[in-house]
């Protein structure tokens, strides 16, 4: 029998195999990339009597290897928030799947354990942009101001190594990042005993300041587009950038588009205004490549003839009423 832990690279993925991993220690064999590599279940070869954990990739976007593995008799243990779908009845599958706009996977994983390492839930709220929840379960637990703060620097540099368009663009392999982070019980002892916490707070703290001069391509009370510039460091920084714009003014949604290498157009980061969360998995499944969830969504490929048409929907779907 072999284990496949497959797991998206950002904050979020990597915190709830953190806390399953130390709840249910055993060896795996790791499946995961940048944010945006979510088509992951394609490199799965399991087969009968394996068993494979999958966090915080879309079902919907995974079916025919969901499937495919199911078929084969492979036993799959499914924790996300993103759009499934129709989830498959088979009782080779376990699912924990909620799409509300107020949890992440860490916390589906925190339910599941009832919140034996919720401390790792709470970095995962933070990186993931749920900033009001975090804060809420860091009060609840008791945590001082500068601890909570130090868990909410950990999220937000946890979930910025994940962006980039291939993984030469991070700072840290995401499989790599866990493995560190995965020697670590408690998130203090991670932030004070590895070298890597600094690593990614001076890289993030760098890519913000360029990025606080970018201006808006378009800008309205009721959202913000900006275009990136072709660089690694940009596309590092799209996603937070985009959650440090929410957060600045949360009655607006934001698009960040990022010039892909190849250029095959742009990747797409949208968020919904904090004070609406929603809508921004349904905008970008209109286009080709595109999902996410309600706060925040993305577009693998948009291209340069749609970017146009992407405007006008961004606008439509955030409008005043």
């Amino acid at each position: 029998m072999r284990q496949f832990d497959v797991f998206n690279g950002d904050a979020d993925g990597i915190c709830a195999l953190h806390q399953l991993r130390l709840a249910e220690p055993m060896p795996s064999e790791l499946v995961t990339g940048v944010k945006r590599d979510i088509a992951l279940l394609a490199r799965v070869a399991a087969t009968a009597g394996d068993r494979v954990t999958v966090l915080d990739v879309s079902l919907d976007s995974n079916r025919a290897d969901l499937l495919r593995l199911l078929a084969a008799g492979t036993q799959v243990r499914w924790f996300d928030h993103h759009f499934a779908g129709k989830i498959p009845a088979h009782a080779g599958l376990e699912a924990h799947i909620d799409t509300a706009a107020d949890v992440c996977t860490s916390l589906l994983v925190d339910r599941h354990l009832k919140g034996r390492y919720r401390q790792w839930a709470i970095v995962a709220a933070f990186g993931d942009g749920l900033k009001a929840v975090a804060q809420r379960l860091a009060a609840e637990a008791g945590l001082p101001a500068a601890e909570t703060d130090a868990l909410a620097r950990l999220g937000e540099c946890l979930n910025y190594n994940a962006y980039g368009e291939k993984v030469d663009d991070l700072w840290f392999e995401p499989g790599a990042l866990f493995r560190q982070l995965h020697a670590f019980a408690e998130p203090g002892d991670f932030i004070r005993g590895s070298h890597v916490f600094a690593k990614l707070e001076s890289g993030y703290r760098e890519d913000l300041a360029q990025a606080a001069a970018l201006l808006p391509m378009r800008a309205l009370p009721t959202g913000a587009v900006y275009v990136l510039p072709a660089a690694a460091w940009a596309r590092r920084v799209s996603g937070a950038f985009a959650n440090q714009l929410a957060q600045a003014h949360p009655q607006r949604a934001h698009a960040l588009l990022s010039p892909n290498s190849d250029g095959g157009g742009y990747t797409v980061s949208v968020r919904a205004p904090v004070a609406r969360a929603e809508g921004a998995d349904v905008l970008c499944r209109g286009f080709a490549t595109g999902g996410g969830r309600k706060a925040a969504a993305g577009i693998n490929a948009l291209p340069e003839a749609d970017v146009d048409r992407f405007v006008a929907a961004f606008y439509l779907a955030y409008h005043h009423d």
